[in-house]
């Protein structure tokens, strides 16, 4: 892998927990370094969702050592830490799942949390952005705050499965997703069938 700086990954409380364990876990897997941000209702939504009591789990899950090797654990609650800053070398950034709180601040800069104000760098600093949101139905501001940030650079990724490939299982609707994600943070991947290509 030709390029070191780290993916600042987020988790933040919008149903859609699955996405981004998984998420975590293929990044990992394929040897990129993540800054990796939970937010107290992420954290919620992860044990509501999965069988991952805690941070601590979720290590486990993805694997102690390739985590050790891979991971830096950031505190939410911490807009000090490295990736509130431009000088922070990130490469691009993923908020998976992404709620409509989180979307409403990025959209305004409000910055109130580490999450937050990184993803108001991400941009700044013209770096991408990738927002999983997962809400419906959609109301008036949301669809706003969508149009808001990708108009200031951001991609803006419902997590919406696609069937063509007849999944059969919850994981196949997962991976489904989470490789369209992989593609634009340009991180090879083959966790799901491409339209046009033999399975």
């Amino acid at each position: 892998m030709s390029d070191s700086r780290p993916i600042i990954m987020a988790i933040t409380g919008a149903s859609g927990a699955p996405y981004g364990v998984r998420l975590l876990q293929a990044l990992v897997q394929a040897g990129h370094r993540v800054s990796l941000v939970v937010s107290g209702h992420g954290l919620r939504l992860i044990q509501t969702e999965t069988s991952l009591a805690s941070v601590d789990g979720l290590r486990a899950h993805v694997g102690a050592d390739a985590w050790d090797q891979w991971v830096t654990l950031y505190d939410d609650a911490d807009r000090g830490a490295g990736p509130a800053s431009g000088s922070h070398r990130a490469r691009a950034m993923v908020v998976c799942p992404c709620s409509m709180g989180t979307l409403a601040a990025i959209a305004a800069g409000t910055s109130r949390s580490l999450v937050e104000r990184a993803a108001d760098v991400t941009l700044k600093e013209r770096r991408p952005l990738v927002l999983v949101t997962r809400e419906m139905p959609l109301s008036s501001i949301h669809l706003e705050n969508m149009l808001r940030v990708t108009h200031a650079g951001a991609i803006v990724m419902p997590a919406s499965p696609g069937f063509y490939n007849k999944p059969t299982t919850m994981d196949a609707l997962v991976d489904f997703v989470v490789a369209r994600v992989l593609d634009h943070l340009d991180v090879q991947n083959s966790l799901a069938p491409r339209w046009g290509e033999a399975p």
